[in-house]
Protein backbone atom coordinates (compact mmCIF):
# COMPACT_ATOMS: atom_id res chain seq x y z
CA UNK A 1 0.00 0.00 0.00
CA UNK A 2 1.43 3.09 -1.18
CA UNK A 3 0.71 5.50 1.93
CA UNK A 4 1.37 9.78 2.65
CA UNK A 5 4.87 8.46 3.49
CA UNK A 6 5.72 6.06 0.18
CA UNK A 7 4.30 8.94 -1.63
CA UNK A 8 6.29 11.81 0.05
CA UNK A 9 9.76 9.99 -0.35
CA UNK A 10 9.13 8.92 -3.61
CA UNK A 11 8.16 12.12 -5.26
CA UNK A 12 11.17 13.54 -3.21
CA UNK A 13 13.95 11.40 -4.56
CA UNK A 14 12.89 11.50 -8.11
CA UNK A 15 13.37 15.11 -8.16
CA UNK A 16 16.97 14.93 -6.35
CA UNK A 17 17.16 12.74 -9.38
CA UNK A 18 16.30 15.10 -11.55
CA UNK A 19 18.25 17.45 -10.02
CA UNK A 20 21.48 15.24 -10.07
CA UNK A 21 22.04 15.81 -6.66
CA UNK A 22 24.98 14.47 -4.34
CA UNK A 23 23.30 11.04 -3.44
CA UNK A 24 22.09 10.28 -7.01
CA UNK A 25 24.88 10.10 -8.87
CA UNK A 26 26.34 6.65 -9.74
CA UNK A 27 30.01 5.52 -9.05
CA UNK A 28 31.88 5.33 -12.46
CA UNK A 29 35.31 5.61 -11.58
CA UNK A 30 36.03 2.45 -9.26
CA UNK A 31 37.99 -0.51 -9.65
CA UNK A 32 38.43 -3.25 -6.92
CA UNK A 33 40.54 -1.60 -4.87
CA UNK A 34 38.76 1.36 -4.75
CA UNK A 35 35.70 -0.30 -4.37
CA UNK A 36 36.90 -2.09 -1.40
CA UNK A 37 38.43 1.08 0.12
CA UNK A 38 35.03 2.97 -0.12
CA UNK A 39 32.69 0.16 1.41
CA UNK A 40 35.56 -0.51 4.47
CA UNK A 41 34.22 -4.25 5.07
CA UNK A 42 37.66 -4.65 6.80
CA UNK A 43 36.93 -2.01 9.50
CA UNK A 44 33.47 -2.92 9.88
CA UNK A 45 34.64 -6.79 10.93
CA UNK A 46 32.36 -7.97 7.53
CA UNK A 47 33.85 -10.70 5.07
CA UNK A 48 35.89 -9.51 2.63
CA UNK A 49 35.02 -12.23 -0.01
CA UNK A 50 32.17 -11.71 -2.13
CA UNK A 51 32.29 -13.50 -4.66
CA UNK A 52 29.06 -15.08 -5.36
CA UNK A 53 27.69 -14.18 -1.92
CA UNK A 54 24.02 -12.68 -2.31
CA UNK A 55 24.17 -8.52 -1.48
CA UNK A 56 21.37 -6.84 -0.87
CA UNK A 57 21.23 -2.88 -0.77
CA UNK A 58 18.27 -1.97 0.79
CA UNK A 59 16.63 1.85 0.26
CA UNK A 60 20.52 2.02 -1.38
CA UNK A 61 19.94 3.09 -4.90
CA UNK A 62 22.05 5.75 -7.36
CA UNK A 63 24.53 3.50 -8.99
CA UNK A 64 27.14 3.29 -5.60
CA UNK A 65 27.38 0.66 -3.41
CA UNK A 66 25.69 -1.46 -5.85
CA UNK A 67 28.36 -0.69 -8.33
CA UNK A 68 31.19 -1.39 -5.67
CA UNK A 69 29.83 -5.08 -4.37
CA UNK A 70 29.79 -5.87 -8.17
CA UNK A 71 33.22 -5.24 -9.18
CA UNK A 72 34.05 -7.13 -5.93
CA UNK A 73 31.78 -10.58 -7.57
CA UNK A 74 28.71 -10.67 -5.21
CA UNK A 75 25.31 -11.03 -6.58
CA UNK A 76 24.01 -7.68 -6.13
CA UNK A 77 19.96 -6.91 -5.58
CA UNK A 78 19.04 -3.11 -4.96
CA UNK A 79 15.68 -2.09 -3.34
CA UNK A 80 14.80 1.13 -3.63
CA UNK A 81 11.70 3.51 -3.73
CA UNK A 82 12.96 5.36 -6.65
CA UNK A 83 12.35 4.50 -10.12
CA UNK A 84 15.08 7.03 -11.42
CA UNK A 85 17.63 5.76 -8.29
CA UNK A 86 17.50 2.32 -9.71
CA UNK A 87 18.17 3.55 -13.42
CA UNK A 88 21.27 4.76 -12.27
CA UNK A 89 22.06 1.47 -10.36
CA UNK A 90 21.78 -0.29 -13.80
CA UNK A 91 23.24 2.30 -16.08
CA UNK A 92 26.28 1.67 -12.96
CA UNK A 93 26.36 -2.01 -13.70
CA UNK A 94 26.41 -1.50 -17.64
CA UNK A 95 29.37 0.70 -17.41
CA UNK A 96 31.15 -2.34 -15.18
CA UNK A 97 29.79 -4.98 -17.64
CA UNK A 98 27.98 -5.90 -14.37
CA UNK A 99 24.89 -7.38 -13.66
CA UNK A 100 22.38 -6.29 -10.86
CA UNK A 101 19.15 -6.87 -10.05
CA UNK A 102 17.04 -4.07 -9.48
CA UNK A 103 13.51 -3.76 -7.12
CA UNK A 104 11.24 -0.76 -6.77
CA UNK A 105 9.00 -1.36 -3.20
CA UNK A 106 9.37 0.24 0.09
CA UNK A 107 11.90 -1.05 2.77
CA UNK A 108 8.93 -1.69 5.23
CA UNK A 109 7.18 -4.38 2.80
CA UNK A 110 9.96 -6.67 1.42
CA UNK A 111 7.39 -9.35 -0.37
CA UNK A 112 8.48 -8.20 -3.71
CA UNK A 113 12.06 -10.07 -3.01
CA UNK A 114 10.22 -13.26 -3.19
CA UNK A 115 11.51 -15.50 0.09
CA UNK A 116 14.95 -14.52 -1.25
CA UNK A 117 17.86 -14.87 1.19
CA UNK A 118 20.92 -12.64 1.46
CA UNK A 119 24.15 -13.45 3.55
CA UNK A 120 24.69 -9.04 3.57
CA UNK A 121 21.67 -6.81 4.03
CA UNK A 122 23.34 -3.08 3.65
CA UNK A 123 21.58 -0.61 4.50
CA UNK A 124 22.56 3.22 4.09
CA UNK A 125 21.00 6.78 5.37
CA UNK A 126 17.23 5.94 4.67
CA UNK A 127 15.69 4.65 8.14
CA UNK A 128 14.39 7.36 9.57
CA UNK A 129 12.12 8.36 6.05
CA UNK A 130 9.43 5.75 7.63
CA UNK A 131 8.24 6.53 11.43
CA UNK A 132 8.12 2.91 12.80
CA UNK A 133 11.67 0.89 12.62
CA UNK A 134 10.36 -2.01 14.08
CA UNK A 135 8.88 -2.73 10.62
CA UNK A 136 11.97 -2.64 8.04
CA UNK A 137 13.75 -4.62 11.03
CA UNK A 138 11.11 -7.35 10.83
CA UNK A 139 11.20 -7.73 6.95
CA UNK A 140 15.31 -7.35 7.31
CA UNK A 141 14.87 -10.71 9.07
CA UNK A 142 12.77 -12.37 6.72
CA UNK A 143 15.32 -11.93 4.02
CA UNK A 144 18.23 -12.34 5.90
CA UNK A 145 20.06 -15.41 6.43
CA UNK A 146 21.19 -17.08 9.39
CA UNK A 147 24.55 -16.01 9.95
CA UNK A 148 23.94 -13.31 7.47
CA UNK A 149 25.04 -9.68 8.41
CA UNK A 150 23.31 -6.68 8.13
CA UNK A 151 25.01 -3.12 7.73
CA UNK A 152 22.84 -0.16 9.51
CA UNK A 153 24.06 3.37 8.90
CA UNK A 154 21.10 5.78 10.33
CA UNK A 155 20.94 8.92 12.20
CA UNK A 156 22.15 9.93 15.94
CA UNK A 157 19.00 9.77 17.68
CA UNK A 158 20.54 11.83 19.96
CA UNK A 159 21.12 14.96 17.83
CA UNK A 160 17.96 14.33 14.99
CA UNK A 161 16.84 17.35 13.94
CA UNK A 162 19.93 19.48 14.65
CA UNK A 163 22.25 21.16 12.09
CA UNK A 164 24.96 23.77 12.00
CA UNK A 165 22.43 26.13 11.73
CA UNK A 166 21.41 25.44 15.49
CA UNK A 167 24.50 27.10 16.34
CA UNK A 168 23.72 29.56 19.40
CA UNK A 169 27.45 31.23 19.88
CA UNK A 170 28.45 29.06 22.46
CA UNK A 171 26.92 25.36 21.08
CA UNK A 172 23.97 23.60 19.61
CA UNK A 173 20.80 23.67 20.97
CA UNK A 174 19.03 20.68 21.69
CA UNK A 175 15.25 21.72 21.54
CA UNK A 176 13.08 18.59 20.79
CA UNK A 177 11.73 15.98 22.04
CA UNK A 178 13.72 12.28 22.28
CA UNK A 179 11.12 10.26 21.57
CA UNK A 180 10.67 7.87 18.89
CA UNK A 181 8.87 9.06 15.27
CA UNK A 182 9.39 12.84 16.38
CA UNK A 183 8.89 14.56 13.07
CA UNK A 184 11.91 16.82 12.00
CA UNK A 185 12.19 18.34 8.82
CA UNK A 186 15.10 20.37 8.09
CA UNK A 187 17.23 21.82 4.90
CA UNK A 188 19.69 19.54 3.25
CA UNK A 189 23.27 20.60 3.33
CA UNK A 190 24.59 22.63 0.52
CA UNK A 191 26.88 20.46 -0.75
CA UNK A 192 23.77 17.60 -1.61
CA UNK A 193 23.09 20.41 -4.74
CA UNK A 194 26.50 21.39 -5.80
CA UNK A 195 24.66 20.92 -9.69
CA UNK A 196 21.94 21.50 -8.72
CA UNK A 197 19.47 23.36 -11.44
CA UNK A 198 18.27 26.64 -10.95
CA UNK A 199 14.73 27.61 -9.71
CA UNK A 200 14.42 23.75 -9.27
CA UNK A 201 12.48 23.73 -5.77
CA UNK A 202 12.59 20.40 -4.12
CA UNK A 203 11.28 19.80 -0.99
CA UNK A 204 12.73 19.29 2.44
CA UNK A 205 13.69 15.84 3.94
CA UNK A 206 10.88 14.59 6.20
CA UNK A 207 12.87 12.23 9.18
CA UNK A 208 11.57 10.53 12.15
CA UNK A 209 13.33 9.96 14.94
CA UNK A 210 14.32 6.50 15.89
CA UNK A 211 15.18 6.41 19.68
CA UNK A 212 18.50 3.99 20.56
CA UNK A 213 16.55 1.90 21.99
CA UNK A 214 14.01 1.01 20.36
CA UNK A 215 16.62 0.03 17.38
CA UNK A 216 18.42 -1.49 19.72
CA UNK A 217 15.95 -4.24 21.10
CA UNK A 218 14.07 -4.39 18.19
CA UNK A 219 16.76 -5.66 15.99
CA UNK A 220 17.29 -8.33 19.45
CA UNK A 221 13.95 -9.43 19.66
CA UNK A 222 14.15 -10.16 15.80
CA UNK A 223 17.16 -12.40 16.64
CA UNK A 224 20.03 -9.86 15.53
CA UNK A 225 23.77 -10.00 17.68
CA UNK A 226 25.15 -6.80 17.71
CA UNK A 227 29.18 -6.83 16.47
CA UNK A 228 29.47 -3.33 15.51
CA UNK A 229 29.25 0.24 16.26
CA UNK A 230 30.78 3.07 15.26
CA UNK A 231 29.66 7.10 15.94
CA UNK A 232 30.45 8.50 12.97
CA UNK A 233 31.86 12.05 13.16
CA UNK A 234 33.69 14.80 11.65
CA UNK A 235 37.28 15.87 12.17
CA UNK A 236 38.26 19.18 11.14
CA UNK A 237 40.89 20.93 13.46
CA UNK A 238 40.11 24.55 13.68
CA UNK A 239 36.95 23.86 11.74
CA UNK A 240 34.36 27.49 12.58
CA UNK A 241 32.12 27.26 15.13
CA UNK A 242 28.46 26.86 13.34
CA UNK A 243 30.21 25.82 10.21
CA UNK A 244 29.29 21.98 9.41
CA UNK A 245 32.61 20.91 9.79
CA UNK A 246 32.68 22.01 13.03
CA UNK A 247 29.21 20.49 13.80
CA UNK A 248 30.30 17.51 12.77
CA UNK A 249 33.01 17.14 15.30
CA UNK A 250 30.84 18.58 18.34
CA UNK A 251 27.71 16.31 17.32
CA UNK A 252 28.26 13.22 15.75
CA UNK A 253 25.30 13.16 13.30
CA UNK A 254 25.21 9.50 12.29
CA UNK A 255 25.43 5.38 13.40
CA UNK A 256 27.02 2.45 11.96
CA UNK A 257 25.82 -0.37 12.93
CA UNK A 258 26.49 -4.80 11.63
CA UNK A 259 24.26 -7.09 13.11
CA UNK A 260 24.61 -11.09 12.11
CA UNK A 261 21.69 -12.20 11.84
CA UNK A 262 21.78 -15.33 14.70
CA UNK A 263 17.94 -16.57 15.83
CA UNK A 264 17.78 -19.11 18.49
CA UNK A 265 21.62 -18.61 19.67
CA UNK A 266 22.09 -18.32 23.59
CA UNK A 267 23.14 -14.71 22.87
CA UNK A 268 19.58 -13.68 21.39
CA UNK A 269 16.15 -14.09 22.60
Amino acid sequence: MQDEVYRYNAERWEALVEADALFTRPMLDLDEEKARAYLGLERLGLPGDLAGRKVLCLAGGGGQQSAAFALLGADVTVFDISSGQLERDRSAAEHYGATVRTVQGDMRDLSALGGSSFELVWHPYSLTFVPDCRIVFREVAKVVGKGGHYYLMCANPFFSGLTHHSWNGAGYTLTQPYTDETTTSYPDQEWVYDRRPSGNRIREPREYRQTLSRMTNSLIREGFVLTFLSEVRGDYPGAEPGSWAHFTGVAPPWLEFVWQYRPGAPDSP
